[in-house]
């Protein structure tokens, strides 16, 4: 399966979620060094994938409240973060991009702003302003729709000891643009 386009109308198996999005971590997050502090986590194990069951949006916010207080009481050296992969909900992006604000509410509800916040990837991401197949939306195209659950201590040490957070997105983008869409489809190559 090619990165930024959702699976077959059959349902994957839990182990093919997270094979496509281990890959992807490695060949694109980590590989082309699209976020600086993503290695660490994923090569000592604390990275959490964990696969989304509920068949609605409703589900996935009682998913997503569970995930985020499961991670507030997590040792970070353990756990440092979380990925709700959640291949059968929300599949369409502008679904999905509404569902955000769902998300953020419910960071504020549950009295963890400060705390935690909640990043956005999907297979169909596209950024305010761009064309559908635009290079640089996929900098957060990820296999499946997912939503990334951050520590926002981790997000100020990663801000205090990298110069230059504020050049990542642009670099991304030039990144992806020099690899072009023909490089990105030999990421995905075995």
């Amino acid at each position: 399966m090619q990165l930024g386009q959702l699976a077959p109308e059959s349902a994957p198996s839990d182990q093919q979620v997270i094979a496509a999005t281990r890959a992807w971590l490695e060949r694109a997050v980590i590989g082309q060094q699209l976020c600086p502090f993503a290695a660490g986590p994923y090569r000592t194990g604390r990275v959490r994938f964990c696969i989304n069951a509920q068949p609605s949006p409703a589900g996935l916010l009682e998913e997503l409240c569970r995930e985020l207080q499961m991670l507030r009481d997590a040792d970070p050296l353990q756990c440092e973060t979380t990925l709700l992969i959640h291949p059968q909900v929300l599949t369409e992006f502008l679904d999905y991009n509404d569902f955000l604000d769902e998300c953020d509410a419910a960071v504020a509800e549950l009295g963890l702003e400060g705390e935690l916040q909640v990043a956005s990837f999907h297979p169909k991401y596209r950024f305010a302003g761009t064309h559908e197949h635009d290079i640089t939306n996929f900098t957060n195209r990820s296999p499946y729709p997912m939503l990334h659950l951050l520590r926002e201590a981790s997000i100020s040490r990663a801000v205090e000891s990298f110069p230059g957070i504020d050049e990542i997105a642009p670099r991304n983008m030039e990144t992806l643009r020099r690899l072009g869409h023909e490089g990105w489809r030999r990421l995905w190559i075995e």
